[in-house]
């Protein structure tokens, strides 16, 4: 299993709009697409002094699984425009990790 995790940050003000755009939209869209080996994805949020953090980590069954997403160059970061409006920066390319040890093998 590969663990895709990415990294985006926005303004307070448009954390909301970010947050809903990725349920509605984004999230979504990439299941829509049927990508083989694609097992879904985590959102997490954070608000920090002057900014607001998410991290995405998505859930593939293998490397080739991520290339059928994302193509040869599987590390760039998926970021549509409408994401690009409301986020302040971003990761440019996503880490992907070998999962080593789930929840449920630790008991």
């Amino acid at each position: 299993m590969i663990t895709r995790i990415w990294h985006g940050w926005t303004l307070p003000e448009n954390a909301d709009t970010y947050e809903k755009l990725l349920r509605s939209e984004i999230l979504p869209g990439i299941a829509q697409k049927g990508i083989p080996g694609y097992r879904g994805a985590h959102l997490l949020r954070r608000e920090l002094t002057d900014e607001v953090e998410f991290i995405t980590v998505m859930w593939f069954d293998s490397l080739d699984s991520v290339r059928n997403f994302m193509g040869e160059d599987y590390a760039v970061a998926y970021v549509p425009e409408s994401a690009r409006k409301v986020l302040d920066r971003f990761d440019e390319r996503s880490q992907h990790y070998d999962m080593r040890l789930t929840p449920e093998q630790t008991g």
